[in-house]
This record gives structure tokens, sequence and C-alpha cells, in this order.
């Protein structure tokens, strides 16, 4: 009998939970032929690429960082201008050279329509000679006493066009040389650089663009096509950097707080030689290199960086020409002028450290 009381309560209080004291009114079927000529708020709104590819290693805001090549002999000749010879050819063999590299790039302004960056950088290389009281070239006088050090300013100009194509515009602005600071040169002595590039952006992994540049990357002012390639694969994992032929790099992503670049670039500039050469001339040295390397960037905390780099400099220029009234002159790569020194400089392993302030 219990058992049946509950199972005639359970049943019971069934029936009280589907029973209704009243029929709701039906419910009026909404007319959406209301809402036939309305509008997305954006949909007048123009759409623009953006600047950024998936995994590309993040950009560097500040970064201050320590360079060093490992121990090469520079073998220099005479120096020869209007008929007269200076100096004599000399073997030098050096321990190593190297300094800090300074450098910053930060956005001034940043809309979907535009992106405008300004940059600094300071780069010097001093040149640590084994002997550096036995030599008797003027260039290799030079660079054991003062080094080689670069002041420039540069900016970047990202123009999209539309949700898929864009314009790059670079340009930079470098002072060279052996100076000090205490005897700083002329801005007559800037050396300028620029690029433009029309690209497309298909999708969030990909840009390509094809330009030319204004450069003295190969030592000298130079003017050569370019190609810009920023890939990211399907898996996420591998990707090009390439802004060729000045740098070209295979990435690998282990995640989103490190990656791995393996490639190479070609450093290098035009440096005004003002000490212990003859202050009555103009001369510089043509120096350019390319770096082979493997570079390793790793997030610390949040948004600071540390990268390494190890790999293997080759050399490509480091000889010198006389400027006639100062005055800089386009050889190419075909142009038959005569260089005012032949030098051979040689090879050697190198490393960078750098920490870096990076991009959100």
């Amino acid at each position: 009998m219990k058992h049946l009381a509950l199972a005639f309560v359970i049943l019971f209080g069934f029936e009280l939970r589907a029973q209704t004291d009243t029929i709701p009114p039906p419910v009026e079927e909404e007319d959406f032929s209301m809402y036939d000529n309305l509008d997305f708020a954006d949909s007048g709104t123009k759409r623009f690429a953006t600047s950024k590819v998936l995994d590309l290693s993040p950009q560097k805001l500040i970064s201050v960082g320590i360079d060093f090549q490992g121990p090469y002999q520079l073998q220099t000749d005479t120096l020869s201008f209007g008929g007269n010879r200076l100096g004599f050819p000399q073997e030098s063999t050096f321990g190593g050279s190297g300094g800090l590299r300074l450098g910053a790039n930060i956005p001034v302004v940043s809309k979907n329509s535009i992106i405008v960056q300004m940059g600094f950088s300071y780069w010097e290389n001093n040149y640590y000679n084994s002997k550096p009281n036995e030599l008797s070239n003027p260039l290799n006088q030079a660079l054991t006493d003062y080094g080689l050090r670069t002041v420039g300013l540069n900016s970047t100009v990202f123009k999209p066009l539309n949700e898929s194509q864009f314009i790059i515009f670079q340009g930079s602005g470098d002072m060279n040389g052996d100076f000090t600071w205490s005897s700083i040169p002329s801005l007559a002595e800037t050396r300028i650089s620029l690029a433009g590039i029309y690209g497309w952006k298909p999708n969030d992994r990909k840009m390509i663009g094809f330009g030319l540049s204004r450069t003295f990357r190969v030592g000298e002012v130079n003017y050569i096509p370019v190609m810009l390639l920023n890939w990211t694969h399907p898996n996420r994992k591998w990707g090009v950097e390439a802004l060729a032929p000045a740098r070209v790099h295979v990435r690998r992503t282990f995640s989103s707080r490190s990656l791995l670049l393996l490639g190479y670039e070609l450093e290098g500039n035009s440096y005004s030689l003002f000490n212990n050469v003859n202050p009555d001339l103009n001369f510089d040295l043509r120096r350019s290199e390319l770096r082979f390397r493997a570079i390793y960037e790793r997030s610390i905390r949040n948004f600071i960086w540390l990268s390494w780099q190890v790999g293997y400099r080759v050399n490509y220029a480091f000889d010198v020409d006389e400027l006639p009234q100062g005055n800089d002159f386009f050889r190419g790569f075909f142009g038959d002028q005569p260089y005012a020194m032949m030098n051979d400089l040689g090879n050697s392993f190198y490393t960078m450290f750098s920490i870096n302030l990076v991009s959100p």
C-alpha cells in the first residue's frame, strides 16, 4: 500500500505540473519584410589591407645589442690618388671587431588608411689589432685608432590602397665614418637610401611586392630591384621573411613566444675616412659583407624579447674610393672607375646578442 500511495502522489504531481489555468494567446508572426532595406552600419566603410602577417617575427620598437666578429686578417694595398701613393701594403691580424648597436622604430601615425614610422640607429665597429704599434698603412691605422660608426634616421610609410593592395616607401639618412663624438662630420656627408614597393596581400598569411631601391648595402651607391615576401604556411609552423636581395630568412615558429630564423643579410655602407689618410682629400671606405646566420628569438616577459644571432661573415667589399670634390658617384656593377685602394678582408664567425621591446 505504501508503494501504491507513492506512485499515486508522483502521478498526481506530474498531472498538476501539466495543467494550466489559462491558454496563452497565439503569438503574432513577425513581419520581417520591414528589414528588407536595412544596411549594416559599416557597409559603406572602405576596408584596407593591414601590414601584419600571421606569426611574423615581432617588430622591434627599441633594441640594444652587442655585435662581435671573431679573428681575421686584413691585407691593405697602397693608397693611390692623383698619381701619388700613400703608405705601404700591409697585412694586419685583428683579434676581432664589433661594438654597440642601438635601434628604435616608433609609429608616429597609425591608422587603417596609413602607417608612418620613424626610426633611429647607431652602430659601431671597433677593430682590435694585435700589433697596433707596427702599422704603416693609413687605413689599418685609422681602423685601429678610431673604428667605424654609423648614426642614422629612417622612416617607413605603409599605405594600403584597398583590401589587398598596398605601397611601401622607405628612406634613411646615415652618417658613416671613422669619426668620434668630438669631431662629428657635416650633414653633407650623409648617405641617402630610398626604396619603393608595390604589393599585394591576398590573405593574412601572405604579402608579396616588387620595387626599386637606392642602396649602399653593397658598399657604394647602387640601384637594384627588390622583392618583398612575408609568408606563413597553413600549418603556421614554417614561413618566409624576405626583402631580397638584402635579406632572406626561413622561419620556424615553436610557439607564440619563440621562433628561429635561418638565412642571410647583406650589410654595408660607405664610410668617410677623416683620420690618418689625408685631411685635404676625400676618401670613402666601401664596406659590405654577407652574414649567413641563425637567429633565435624568445619572449622573456610580455613584450620584452631576447635575440641571439650566430653565423659566418663573408666579406663582399672593403675597398677605398677617392671622391672628387667630395661628390659621390655611381659605379654600379659594370662601371670601370678605378679604386684608390684595393683590399682583402678575411671572413670570420660572428655573434650578436640584443634585448628588445617589441610591438604588441
